[in-house]
């Protein structure tokens, strides 16, 4: 009987350290639907801004209200599918002067941490690769809002915005001295599995 009740406490002891991560929801971002986008704006010659969009990604993250920390995110980019909404731009933006889309296909970012701020908005901590060069970054994120959708499921949207110095991925096309910098902005909703 002594033995029995040991080797219980022992498996609720193993269990309670994880306990926090059973309560993490795991979400799809919702790209099938259009719910979802992935922006960039930079300065054209300090005289403007330049807006545009890659039209194809895919990704997950996970959130757990009762413990924010333990959110996470992966979220990969077919960096081909950048959409500045002009033809022969595009075209210059996959040569190997930026995105060298024939090598790099895809640009990765996979999460290593949050920090929650306490107010629905936090810092998403993690590695972004990008032209093959890994560096890590940080997203200041805001949770929009979660709920049940019309379908049955139950949607969570956030949004993030982050900045990126080009020559830390290799690109150093010269548009500029205002342009060194790119701002990027996503806009998430996903369904919960």
């Amino acid at each position: 009987m002594k033995s029995s009740c040991r080797i219980s406490f022992l498996l609720l002891s193993t269990l309670l350290p994880l306990s926090g991560s059973l309560y993490a929801a795991d979400y799809v971002i919702d790209t099938k639907g259009s719910h979802a986008s992935i922006q960039f704006k930079i300065p054209h010659l300090g005289y403007s801004l330049l807006l545009g969009r890659f039209n194809k990604f895919s990704g997950k993250f996970s959130y757990d209200e009762k413990n924010p920390s333990n959110a996470g995110a992966e979220v990969i980019i077919n960096t081909a599918s950048v959409d500045s909404n002009h033809a022969e731009r595009d075209k210059h933006l996959r040569s190997e002067d930026f995105l060298f889309v024939e090598r790099y296909p895809e640009a990765r970012f996979v999460s290593t941490g949050y920090h929650s701020n306490g107010d629905n908005t936090g810092i998403l901590n993690g590695n972004l690769t990008l032209r093959g060069v890994t560096k890590p970054i940080s997203i200041d994120v805001r949770q929009i809002g979660a709920g049940k959708d019309p379908w049955g499921g139950f949607r969570r949207g956030f949004e993030g915005h982050t900045k990126l110095k080009l020559s830390d991925y290799n690109i150093n096309f010269n548009i500029g001295p205002a342009s060194k910098e790119v701002e990027l902005g996503l806009y998430l909703e996903g369904i919960r599995q």
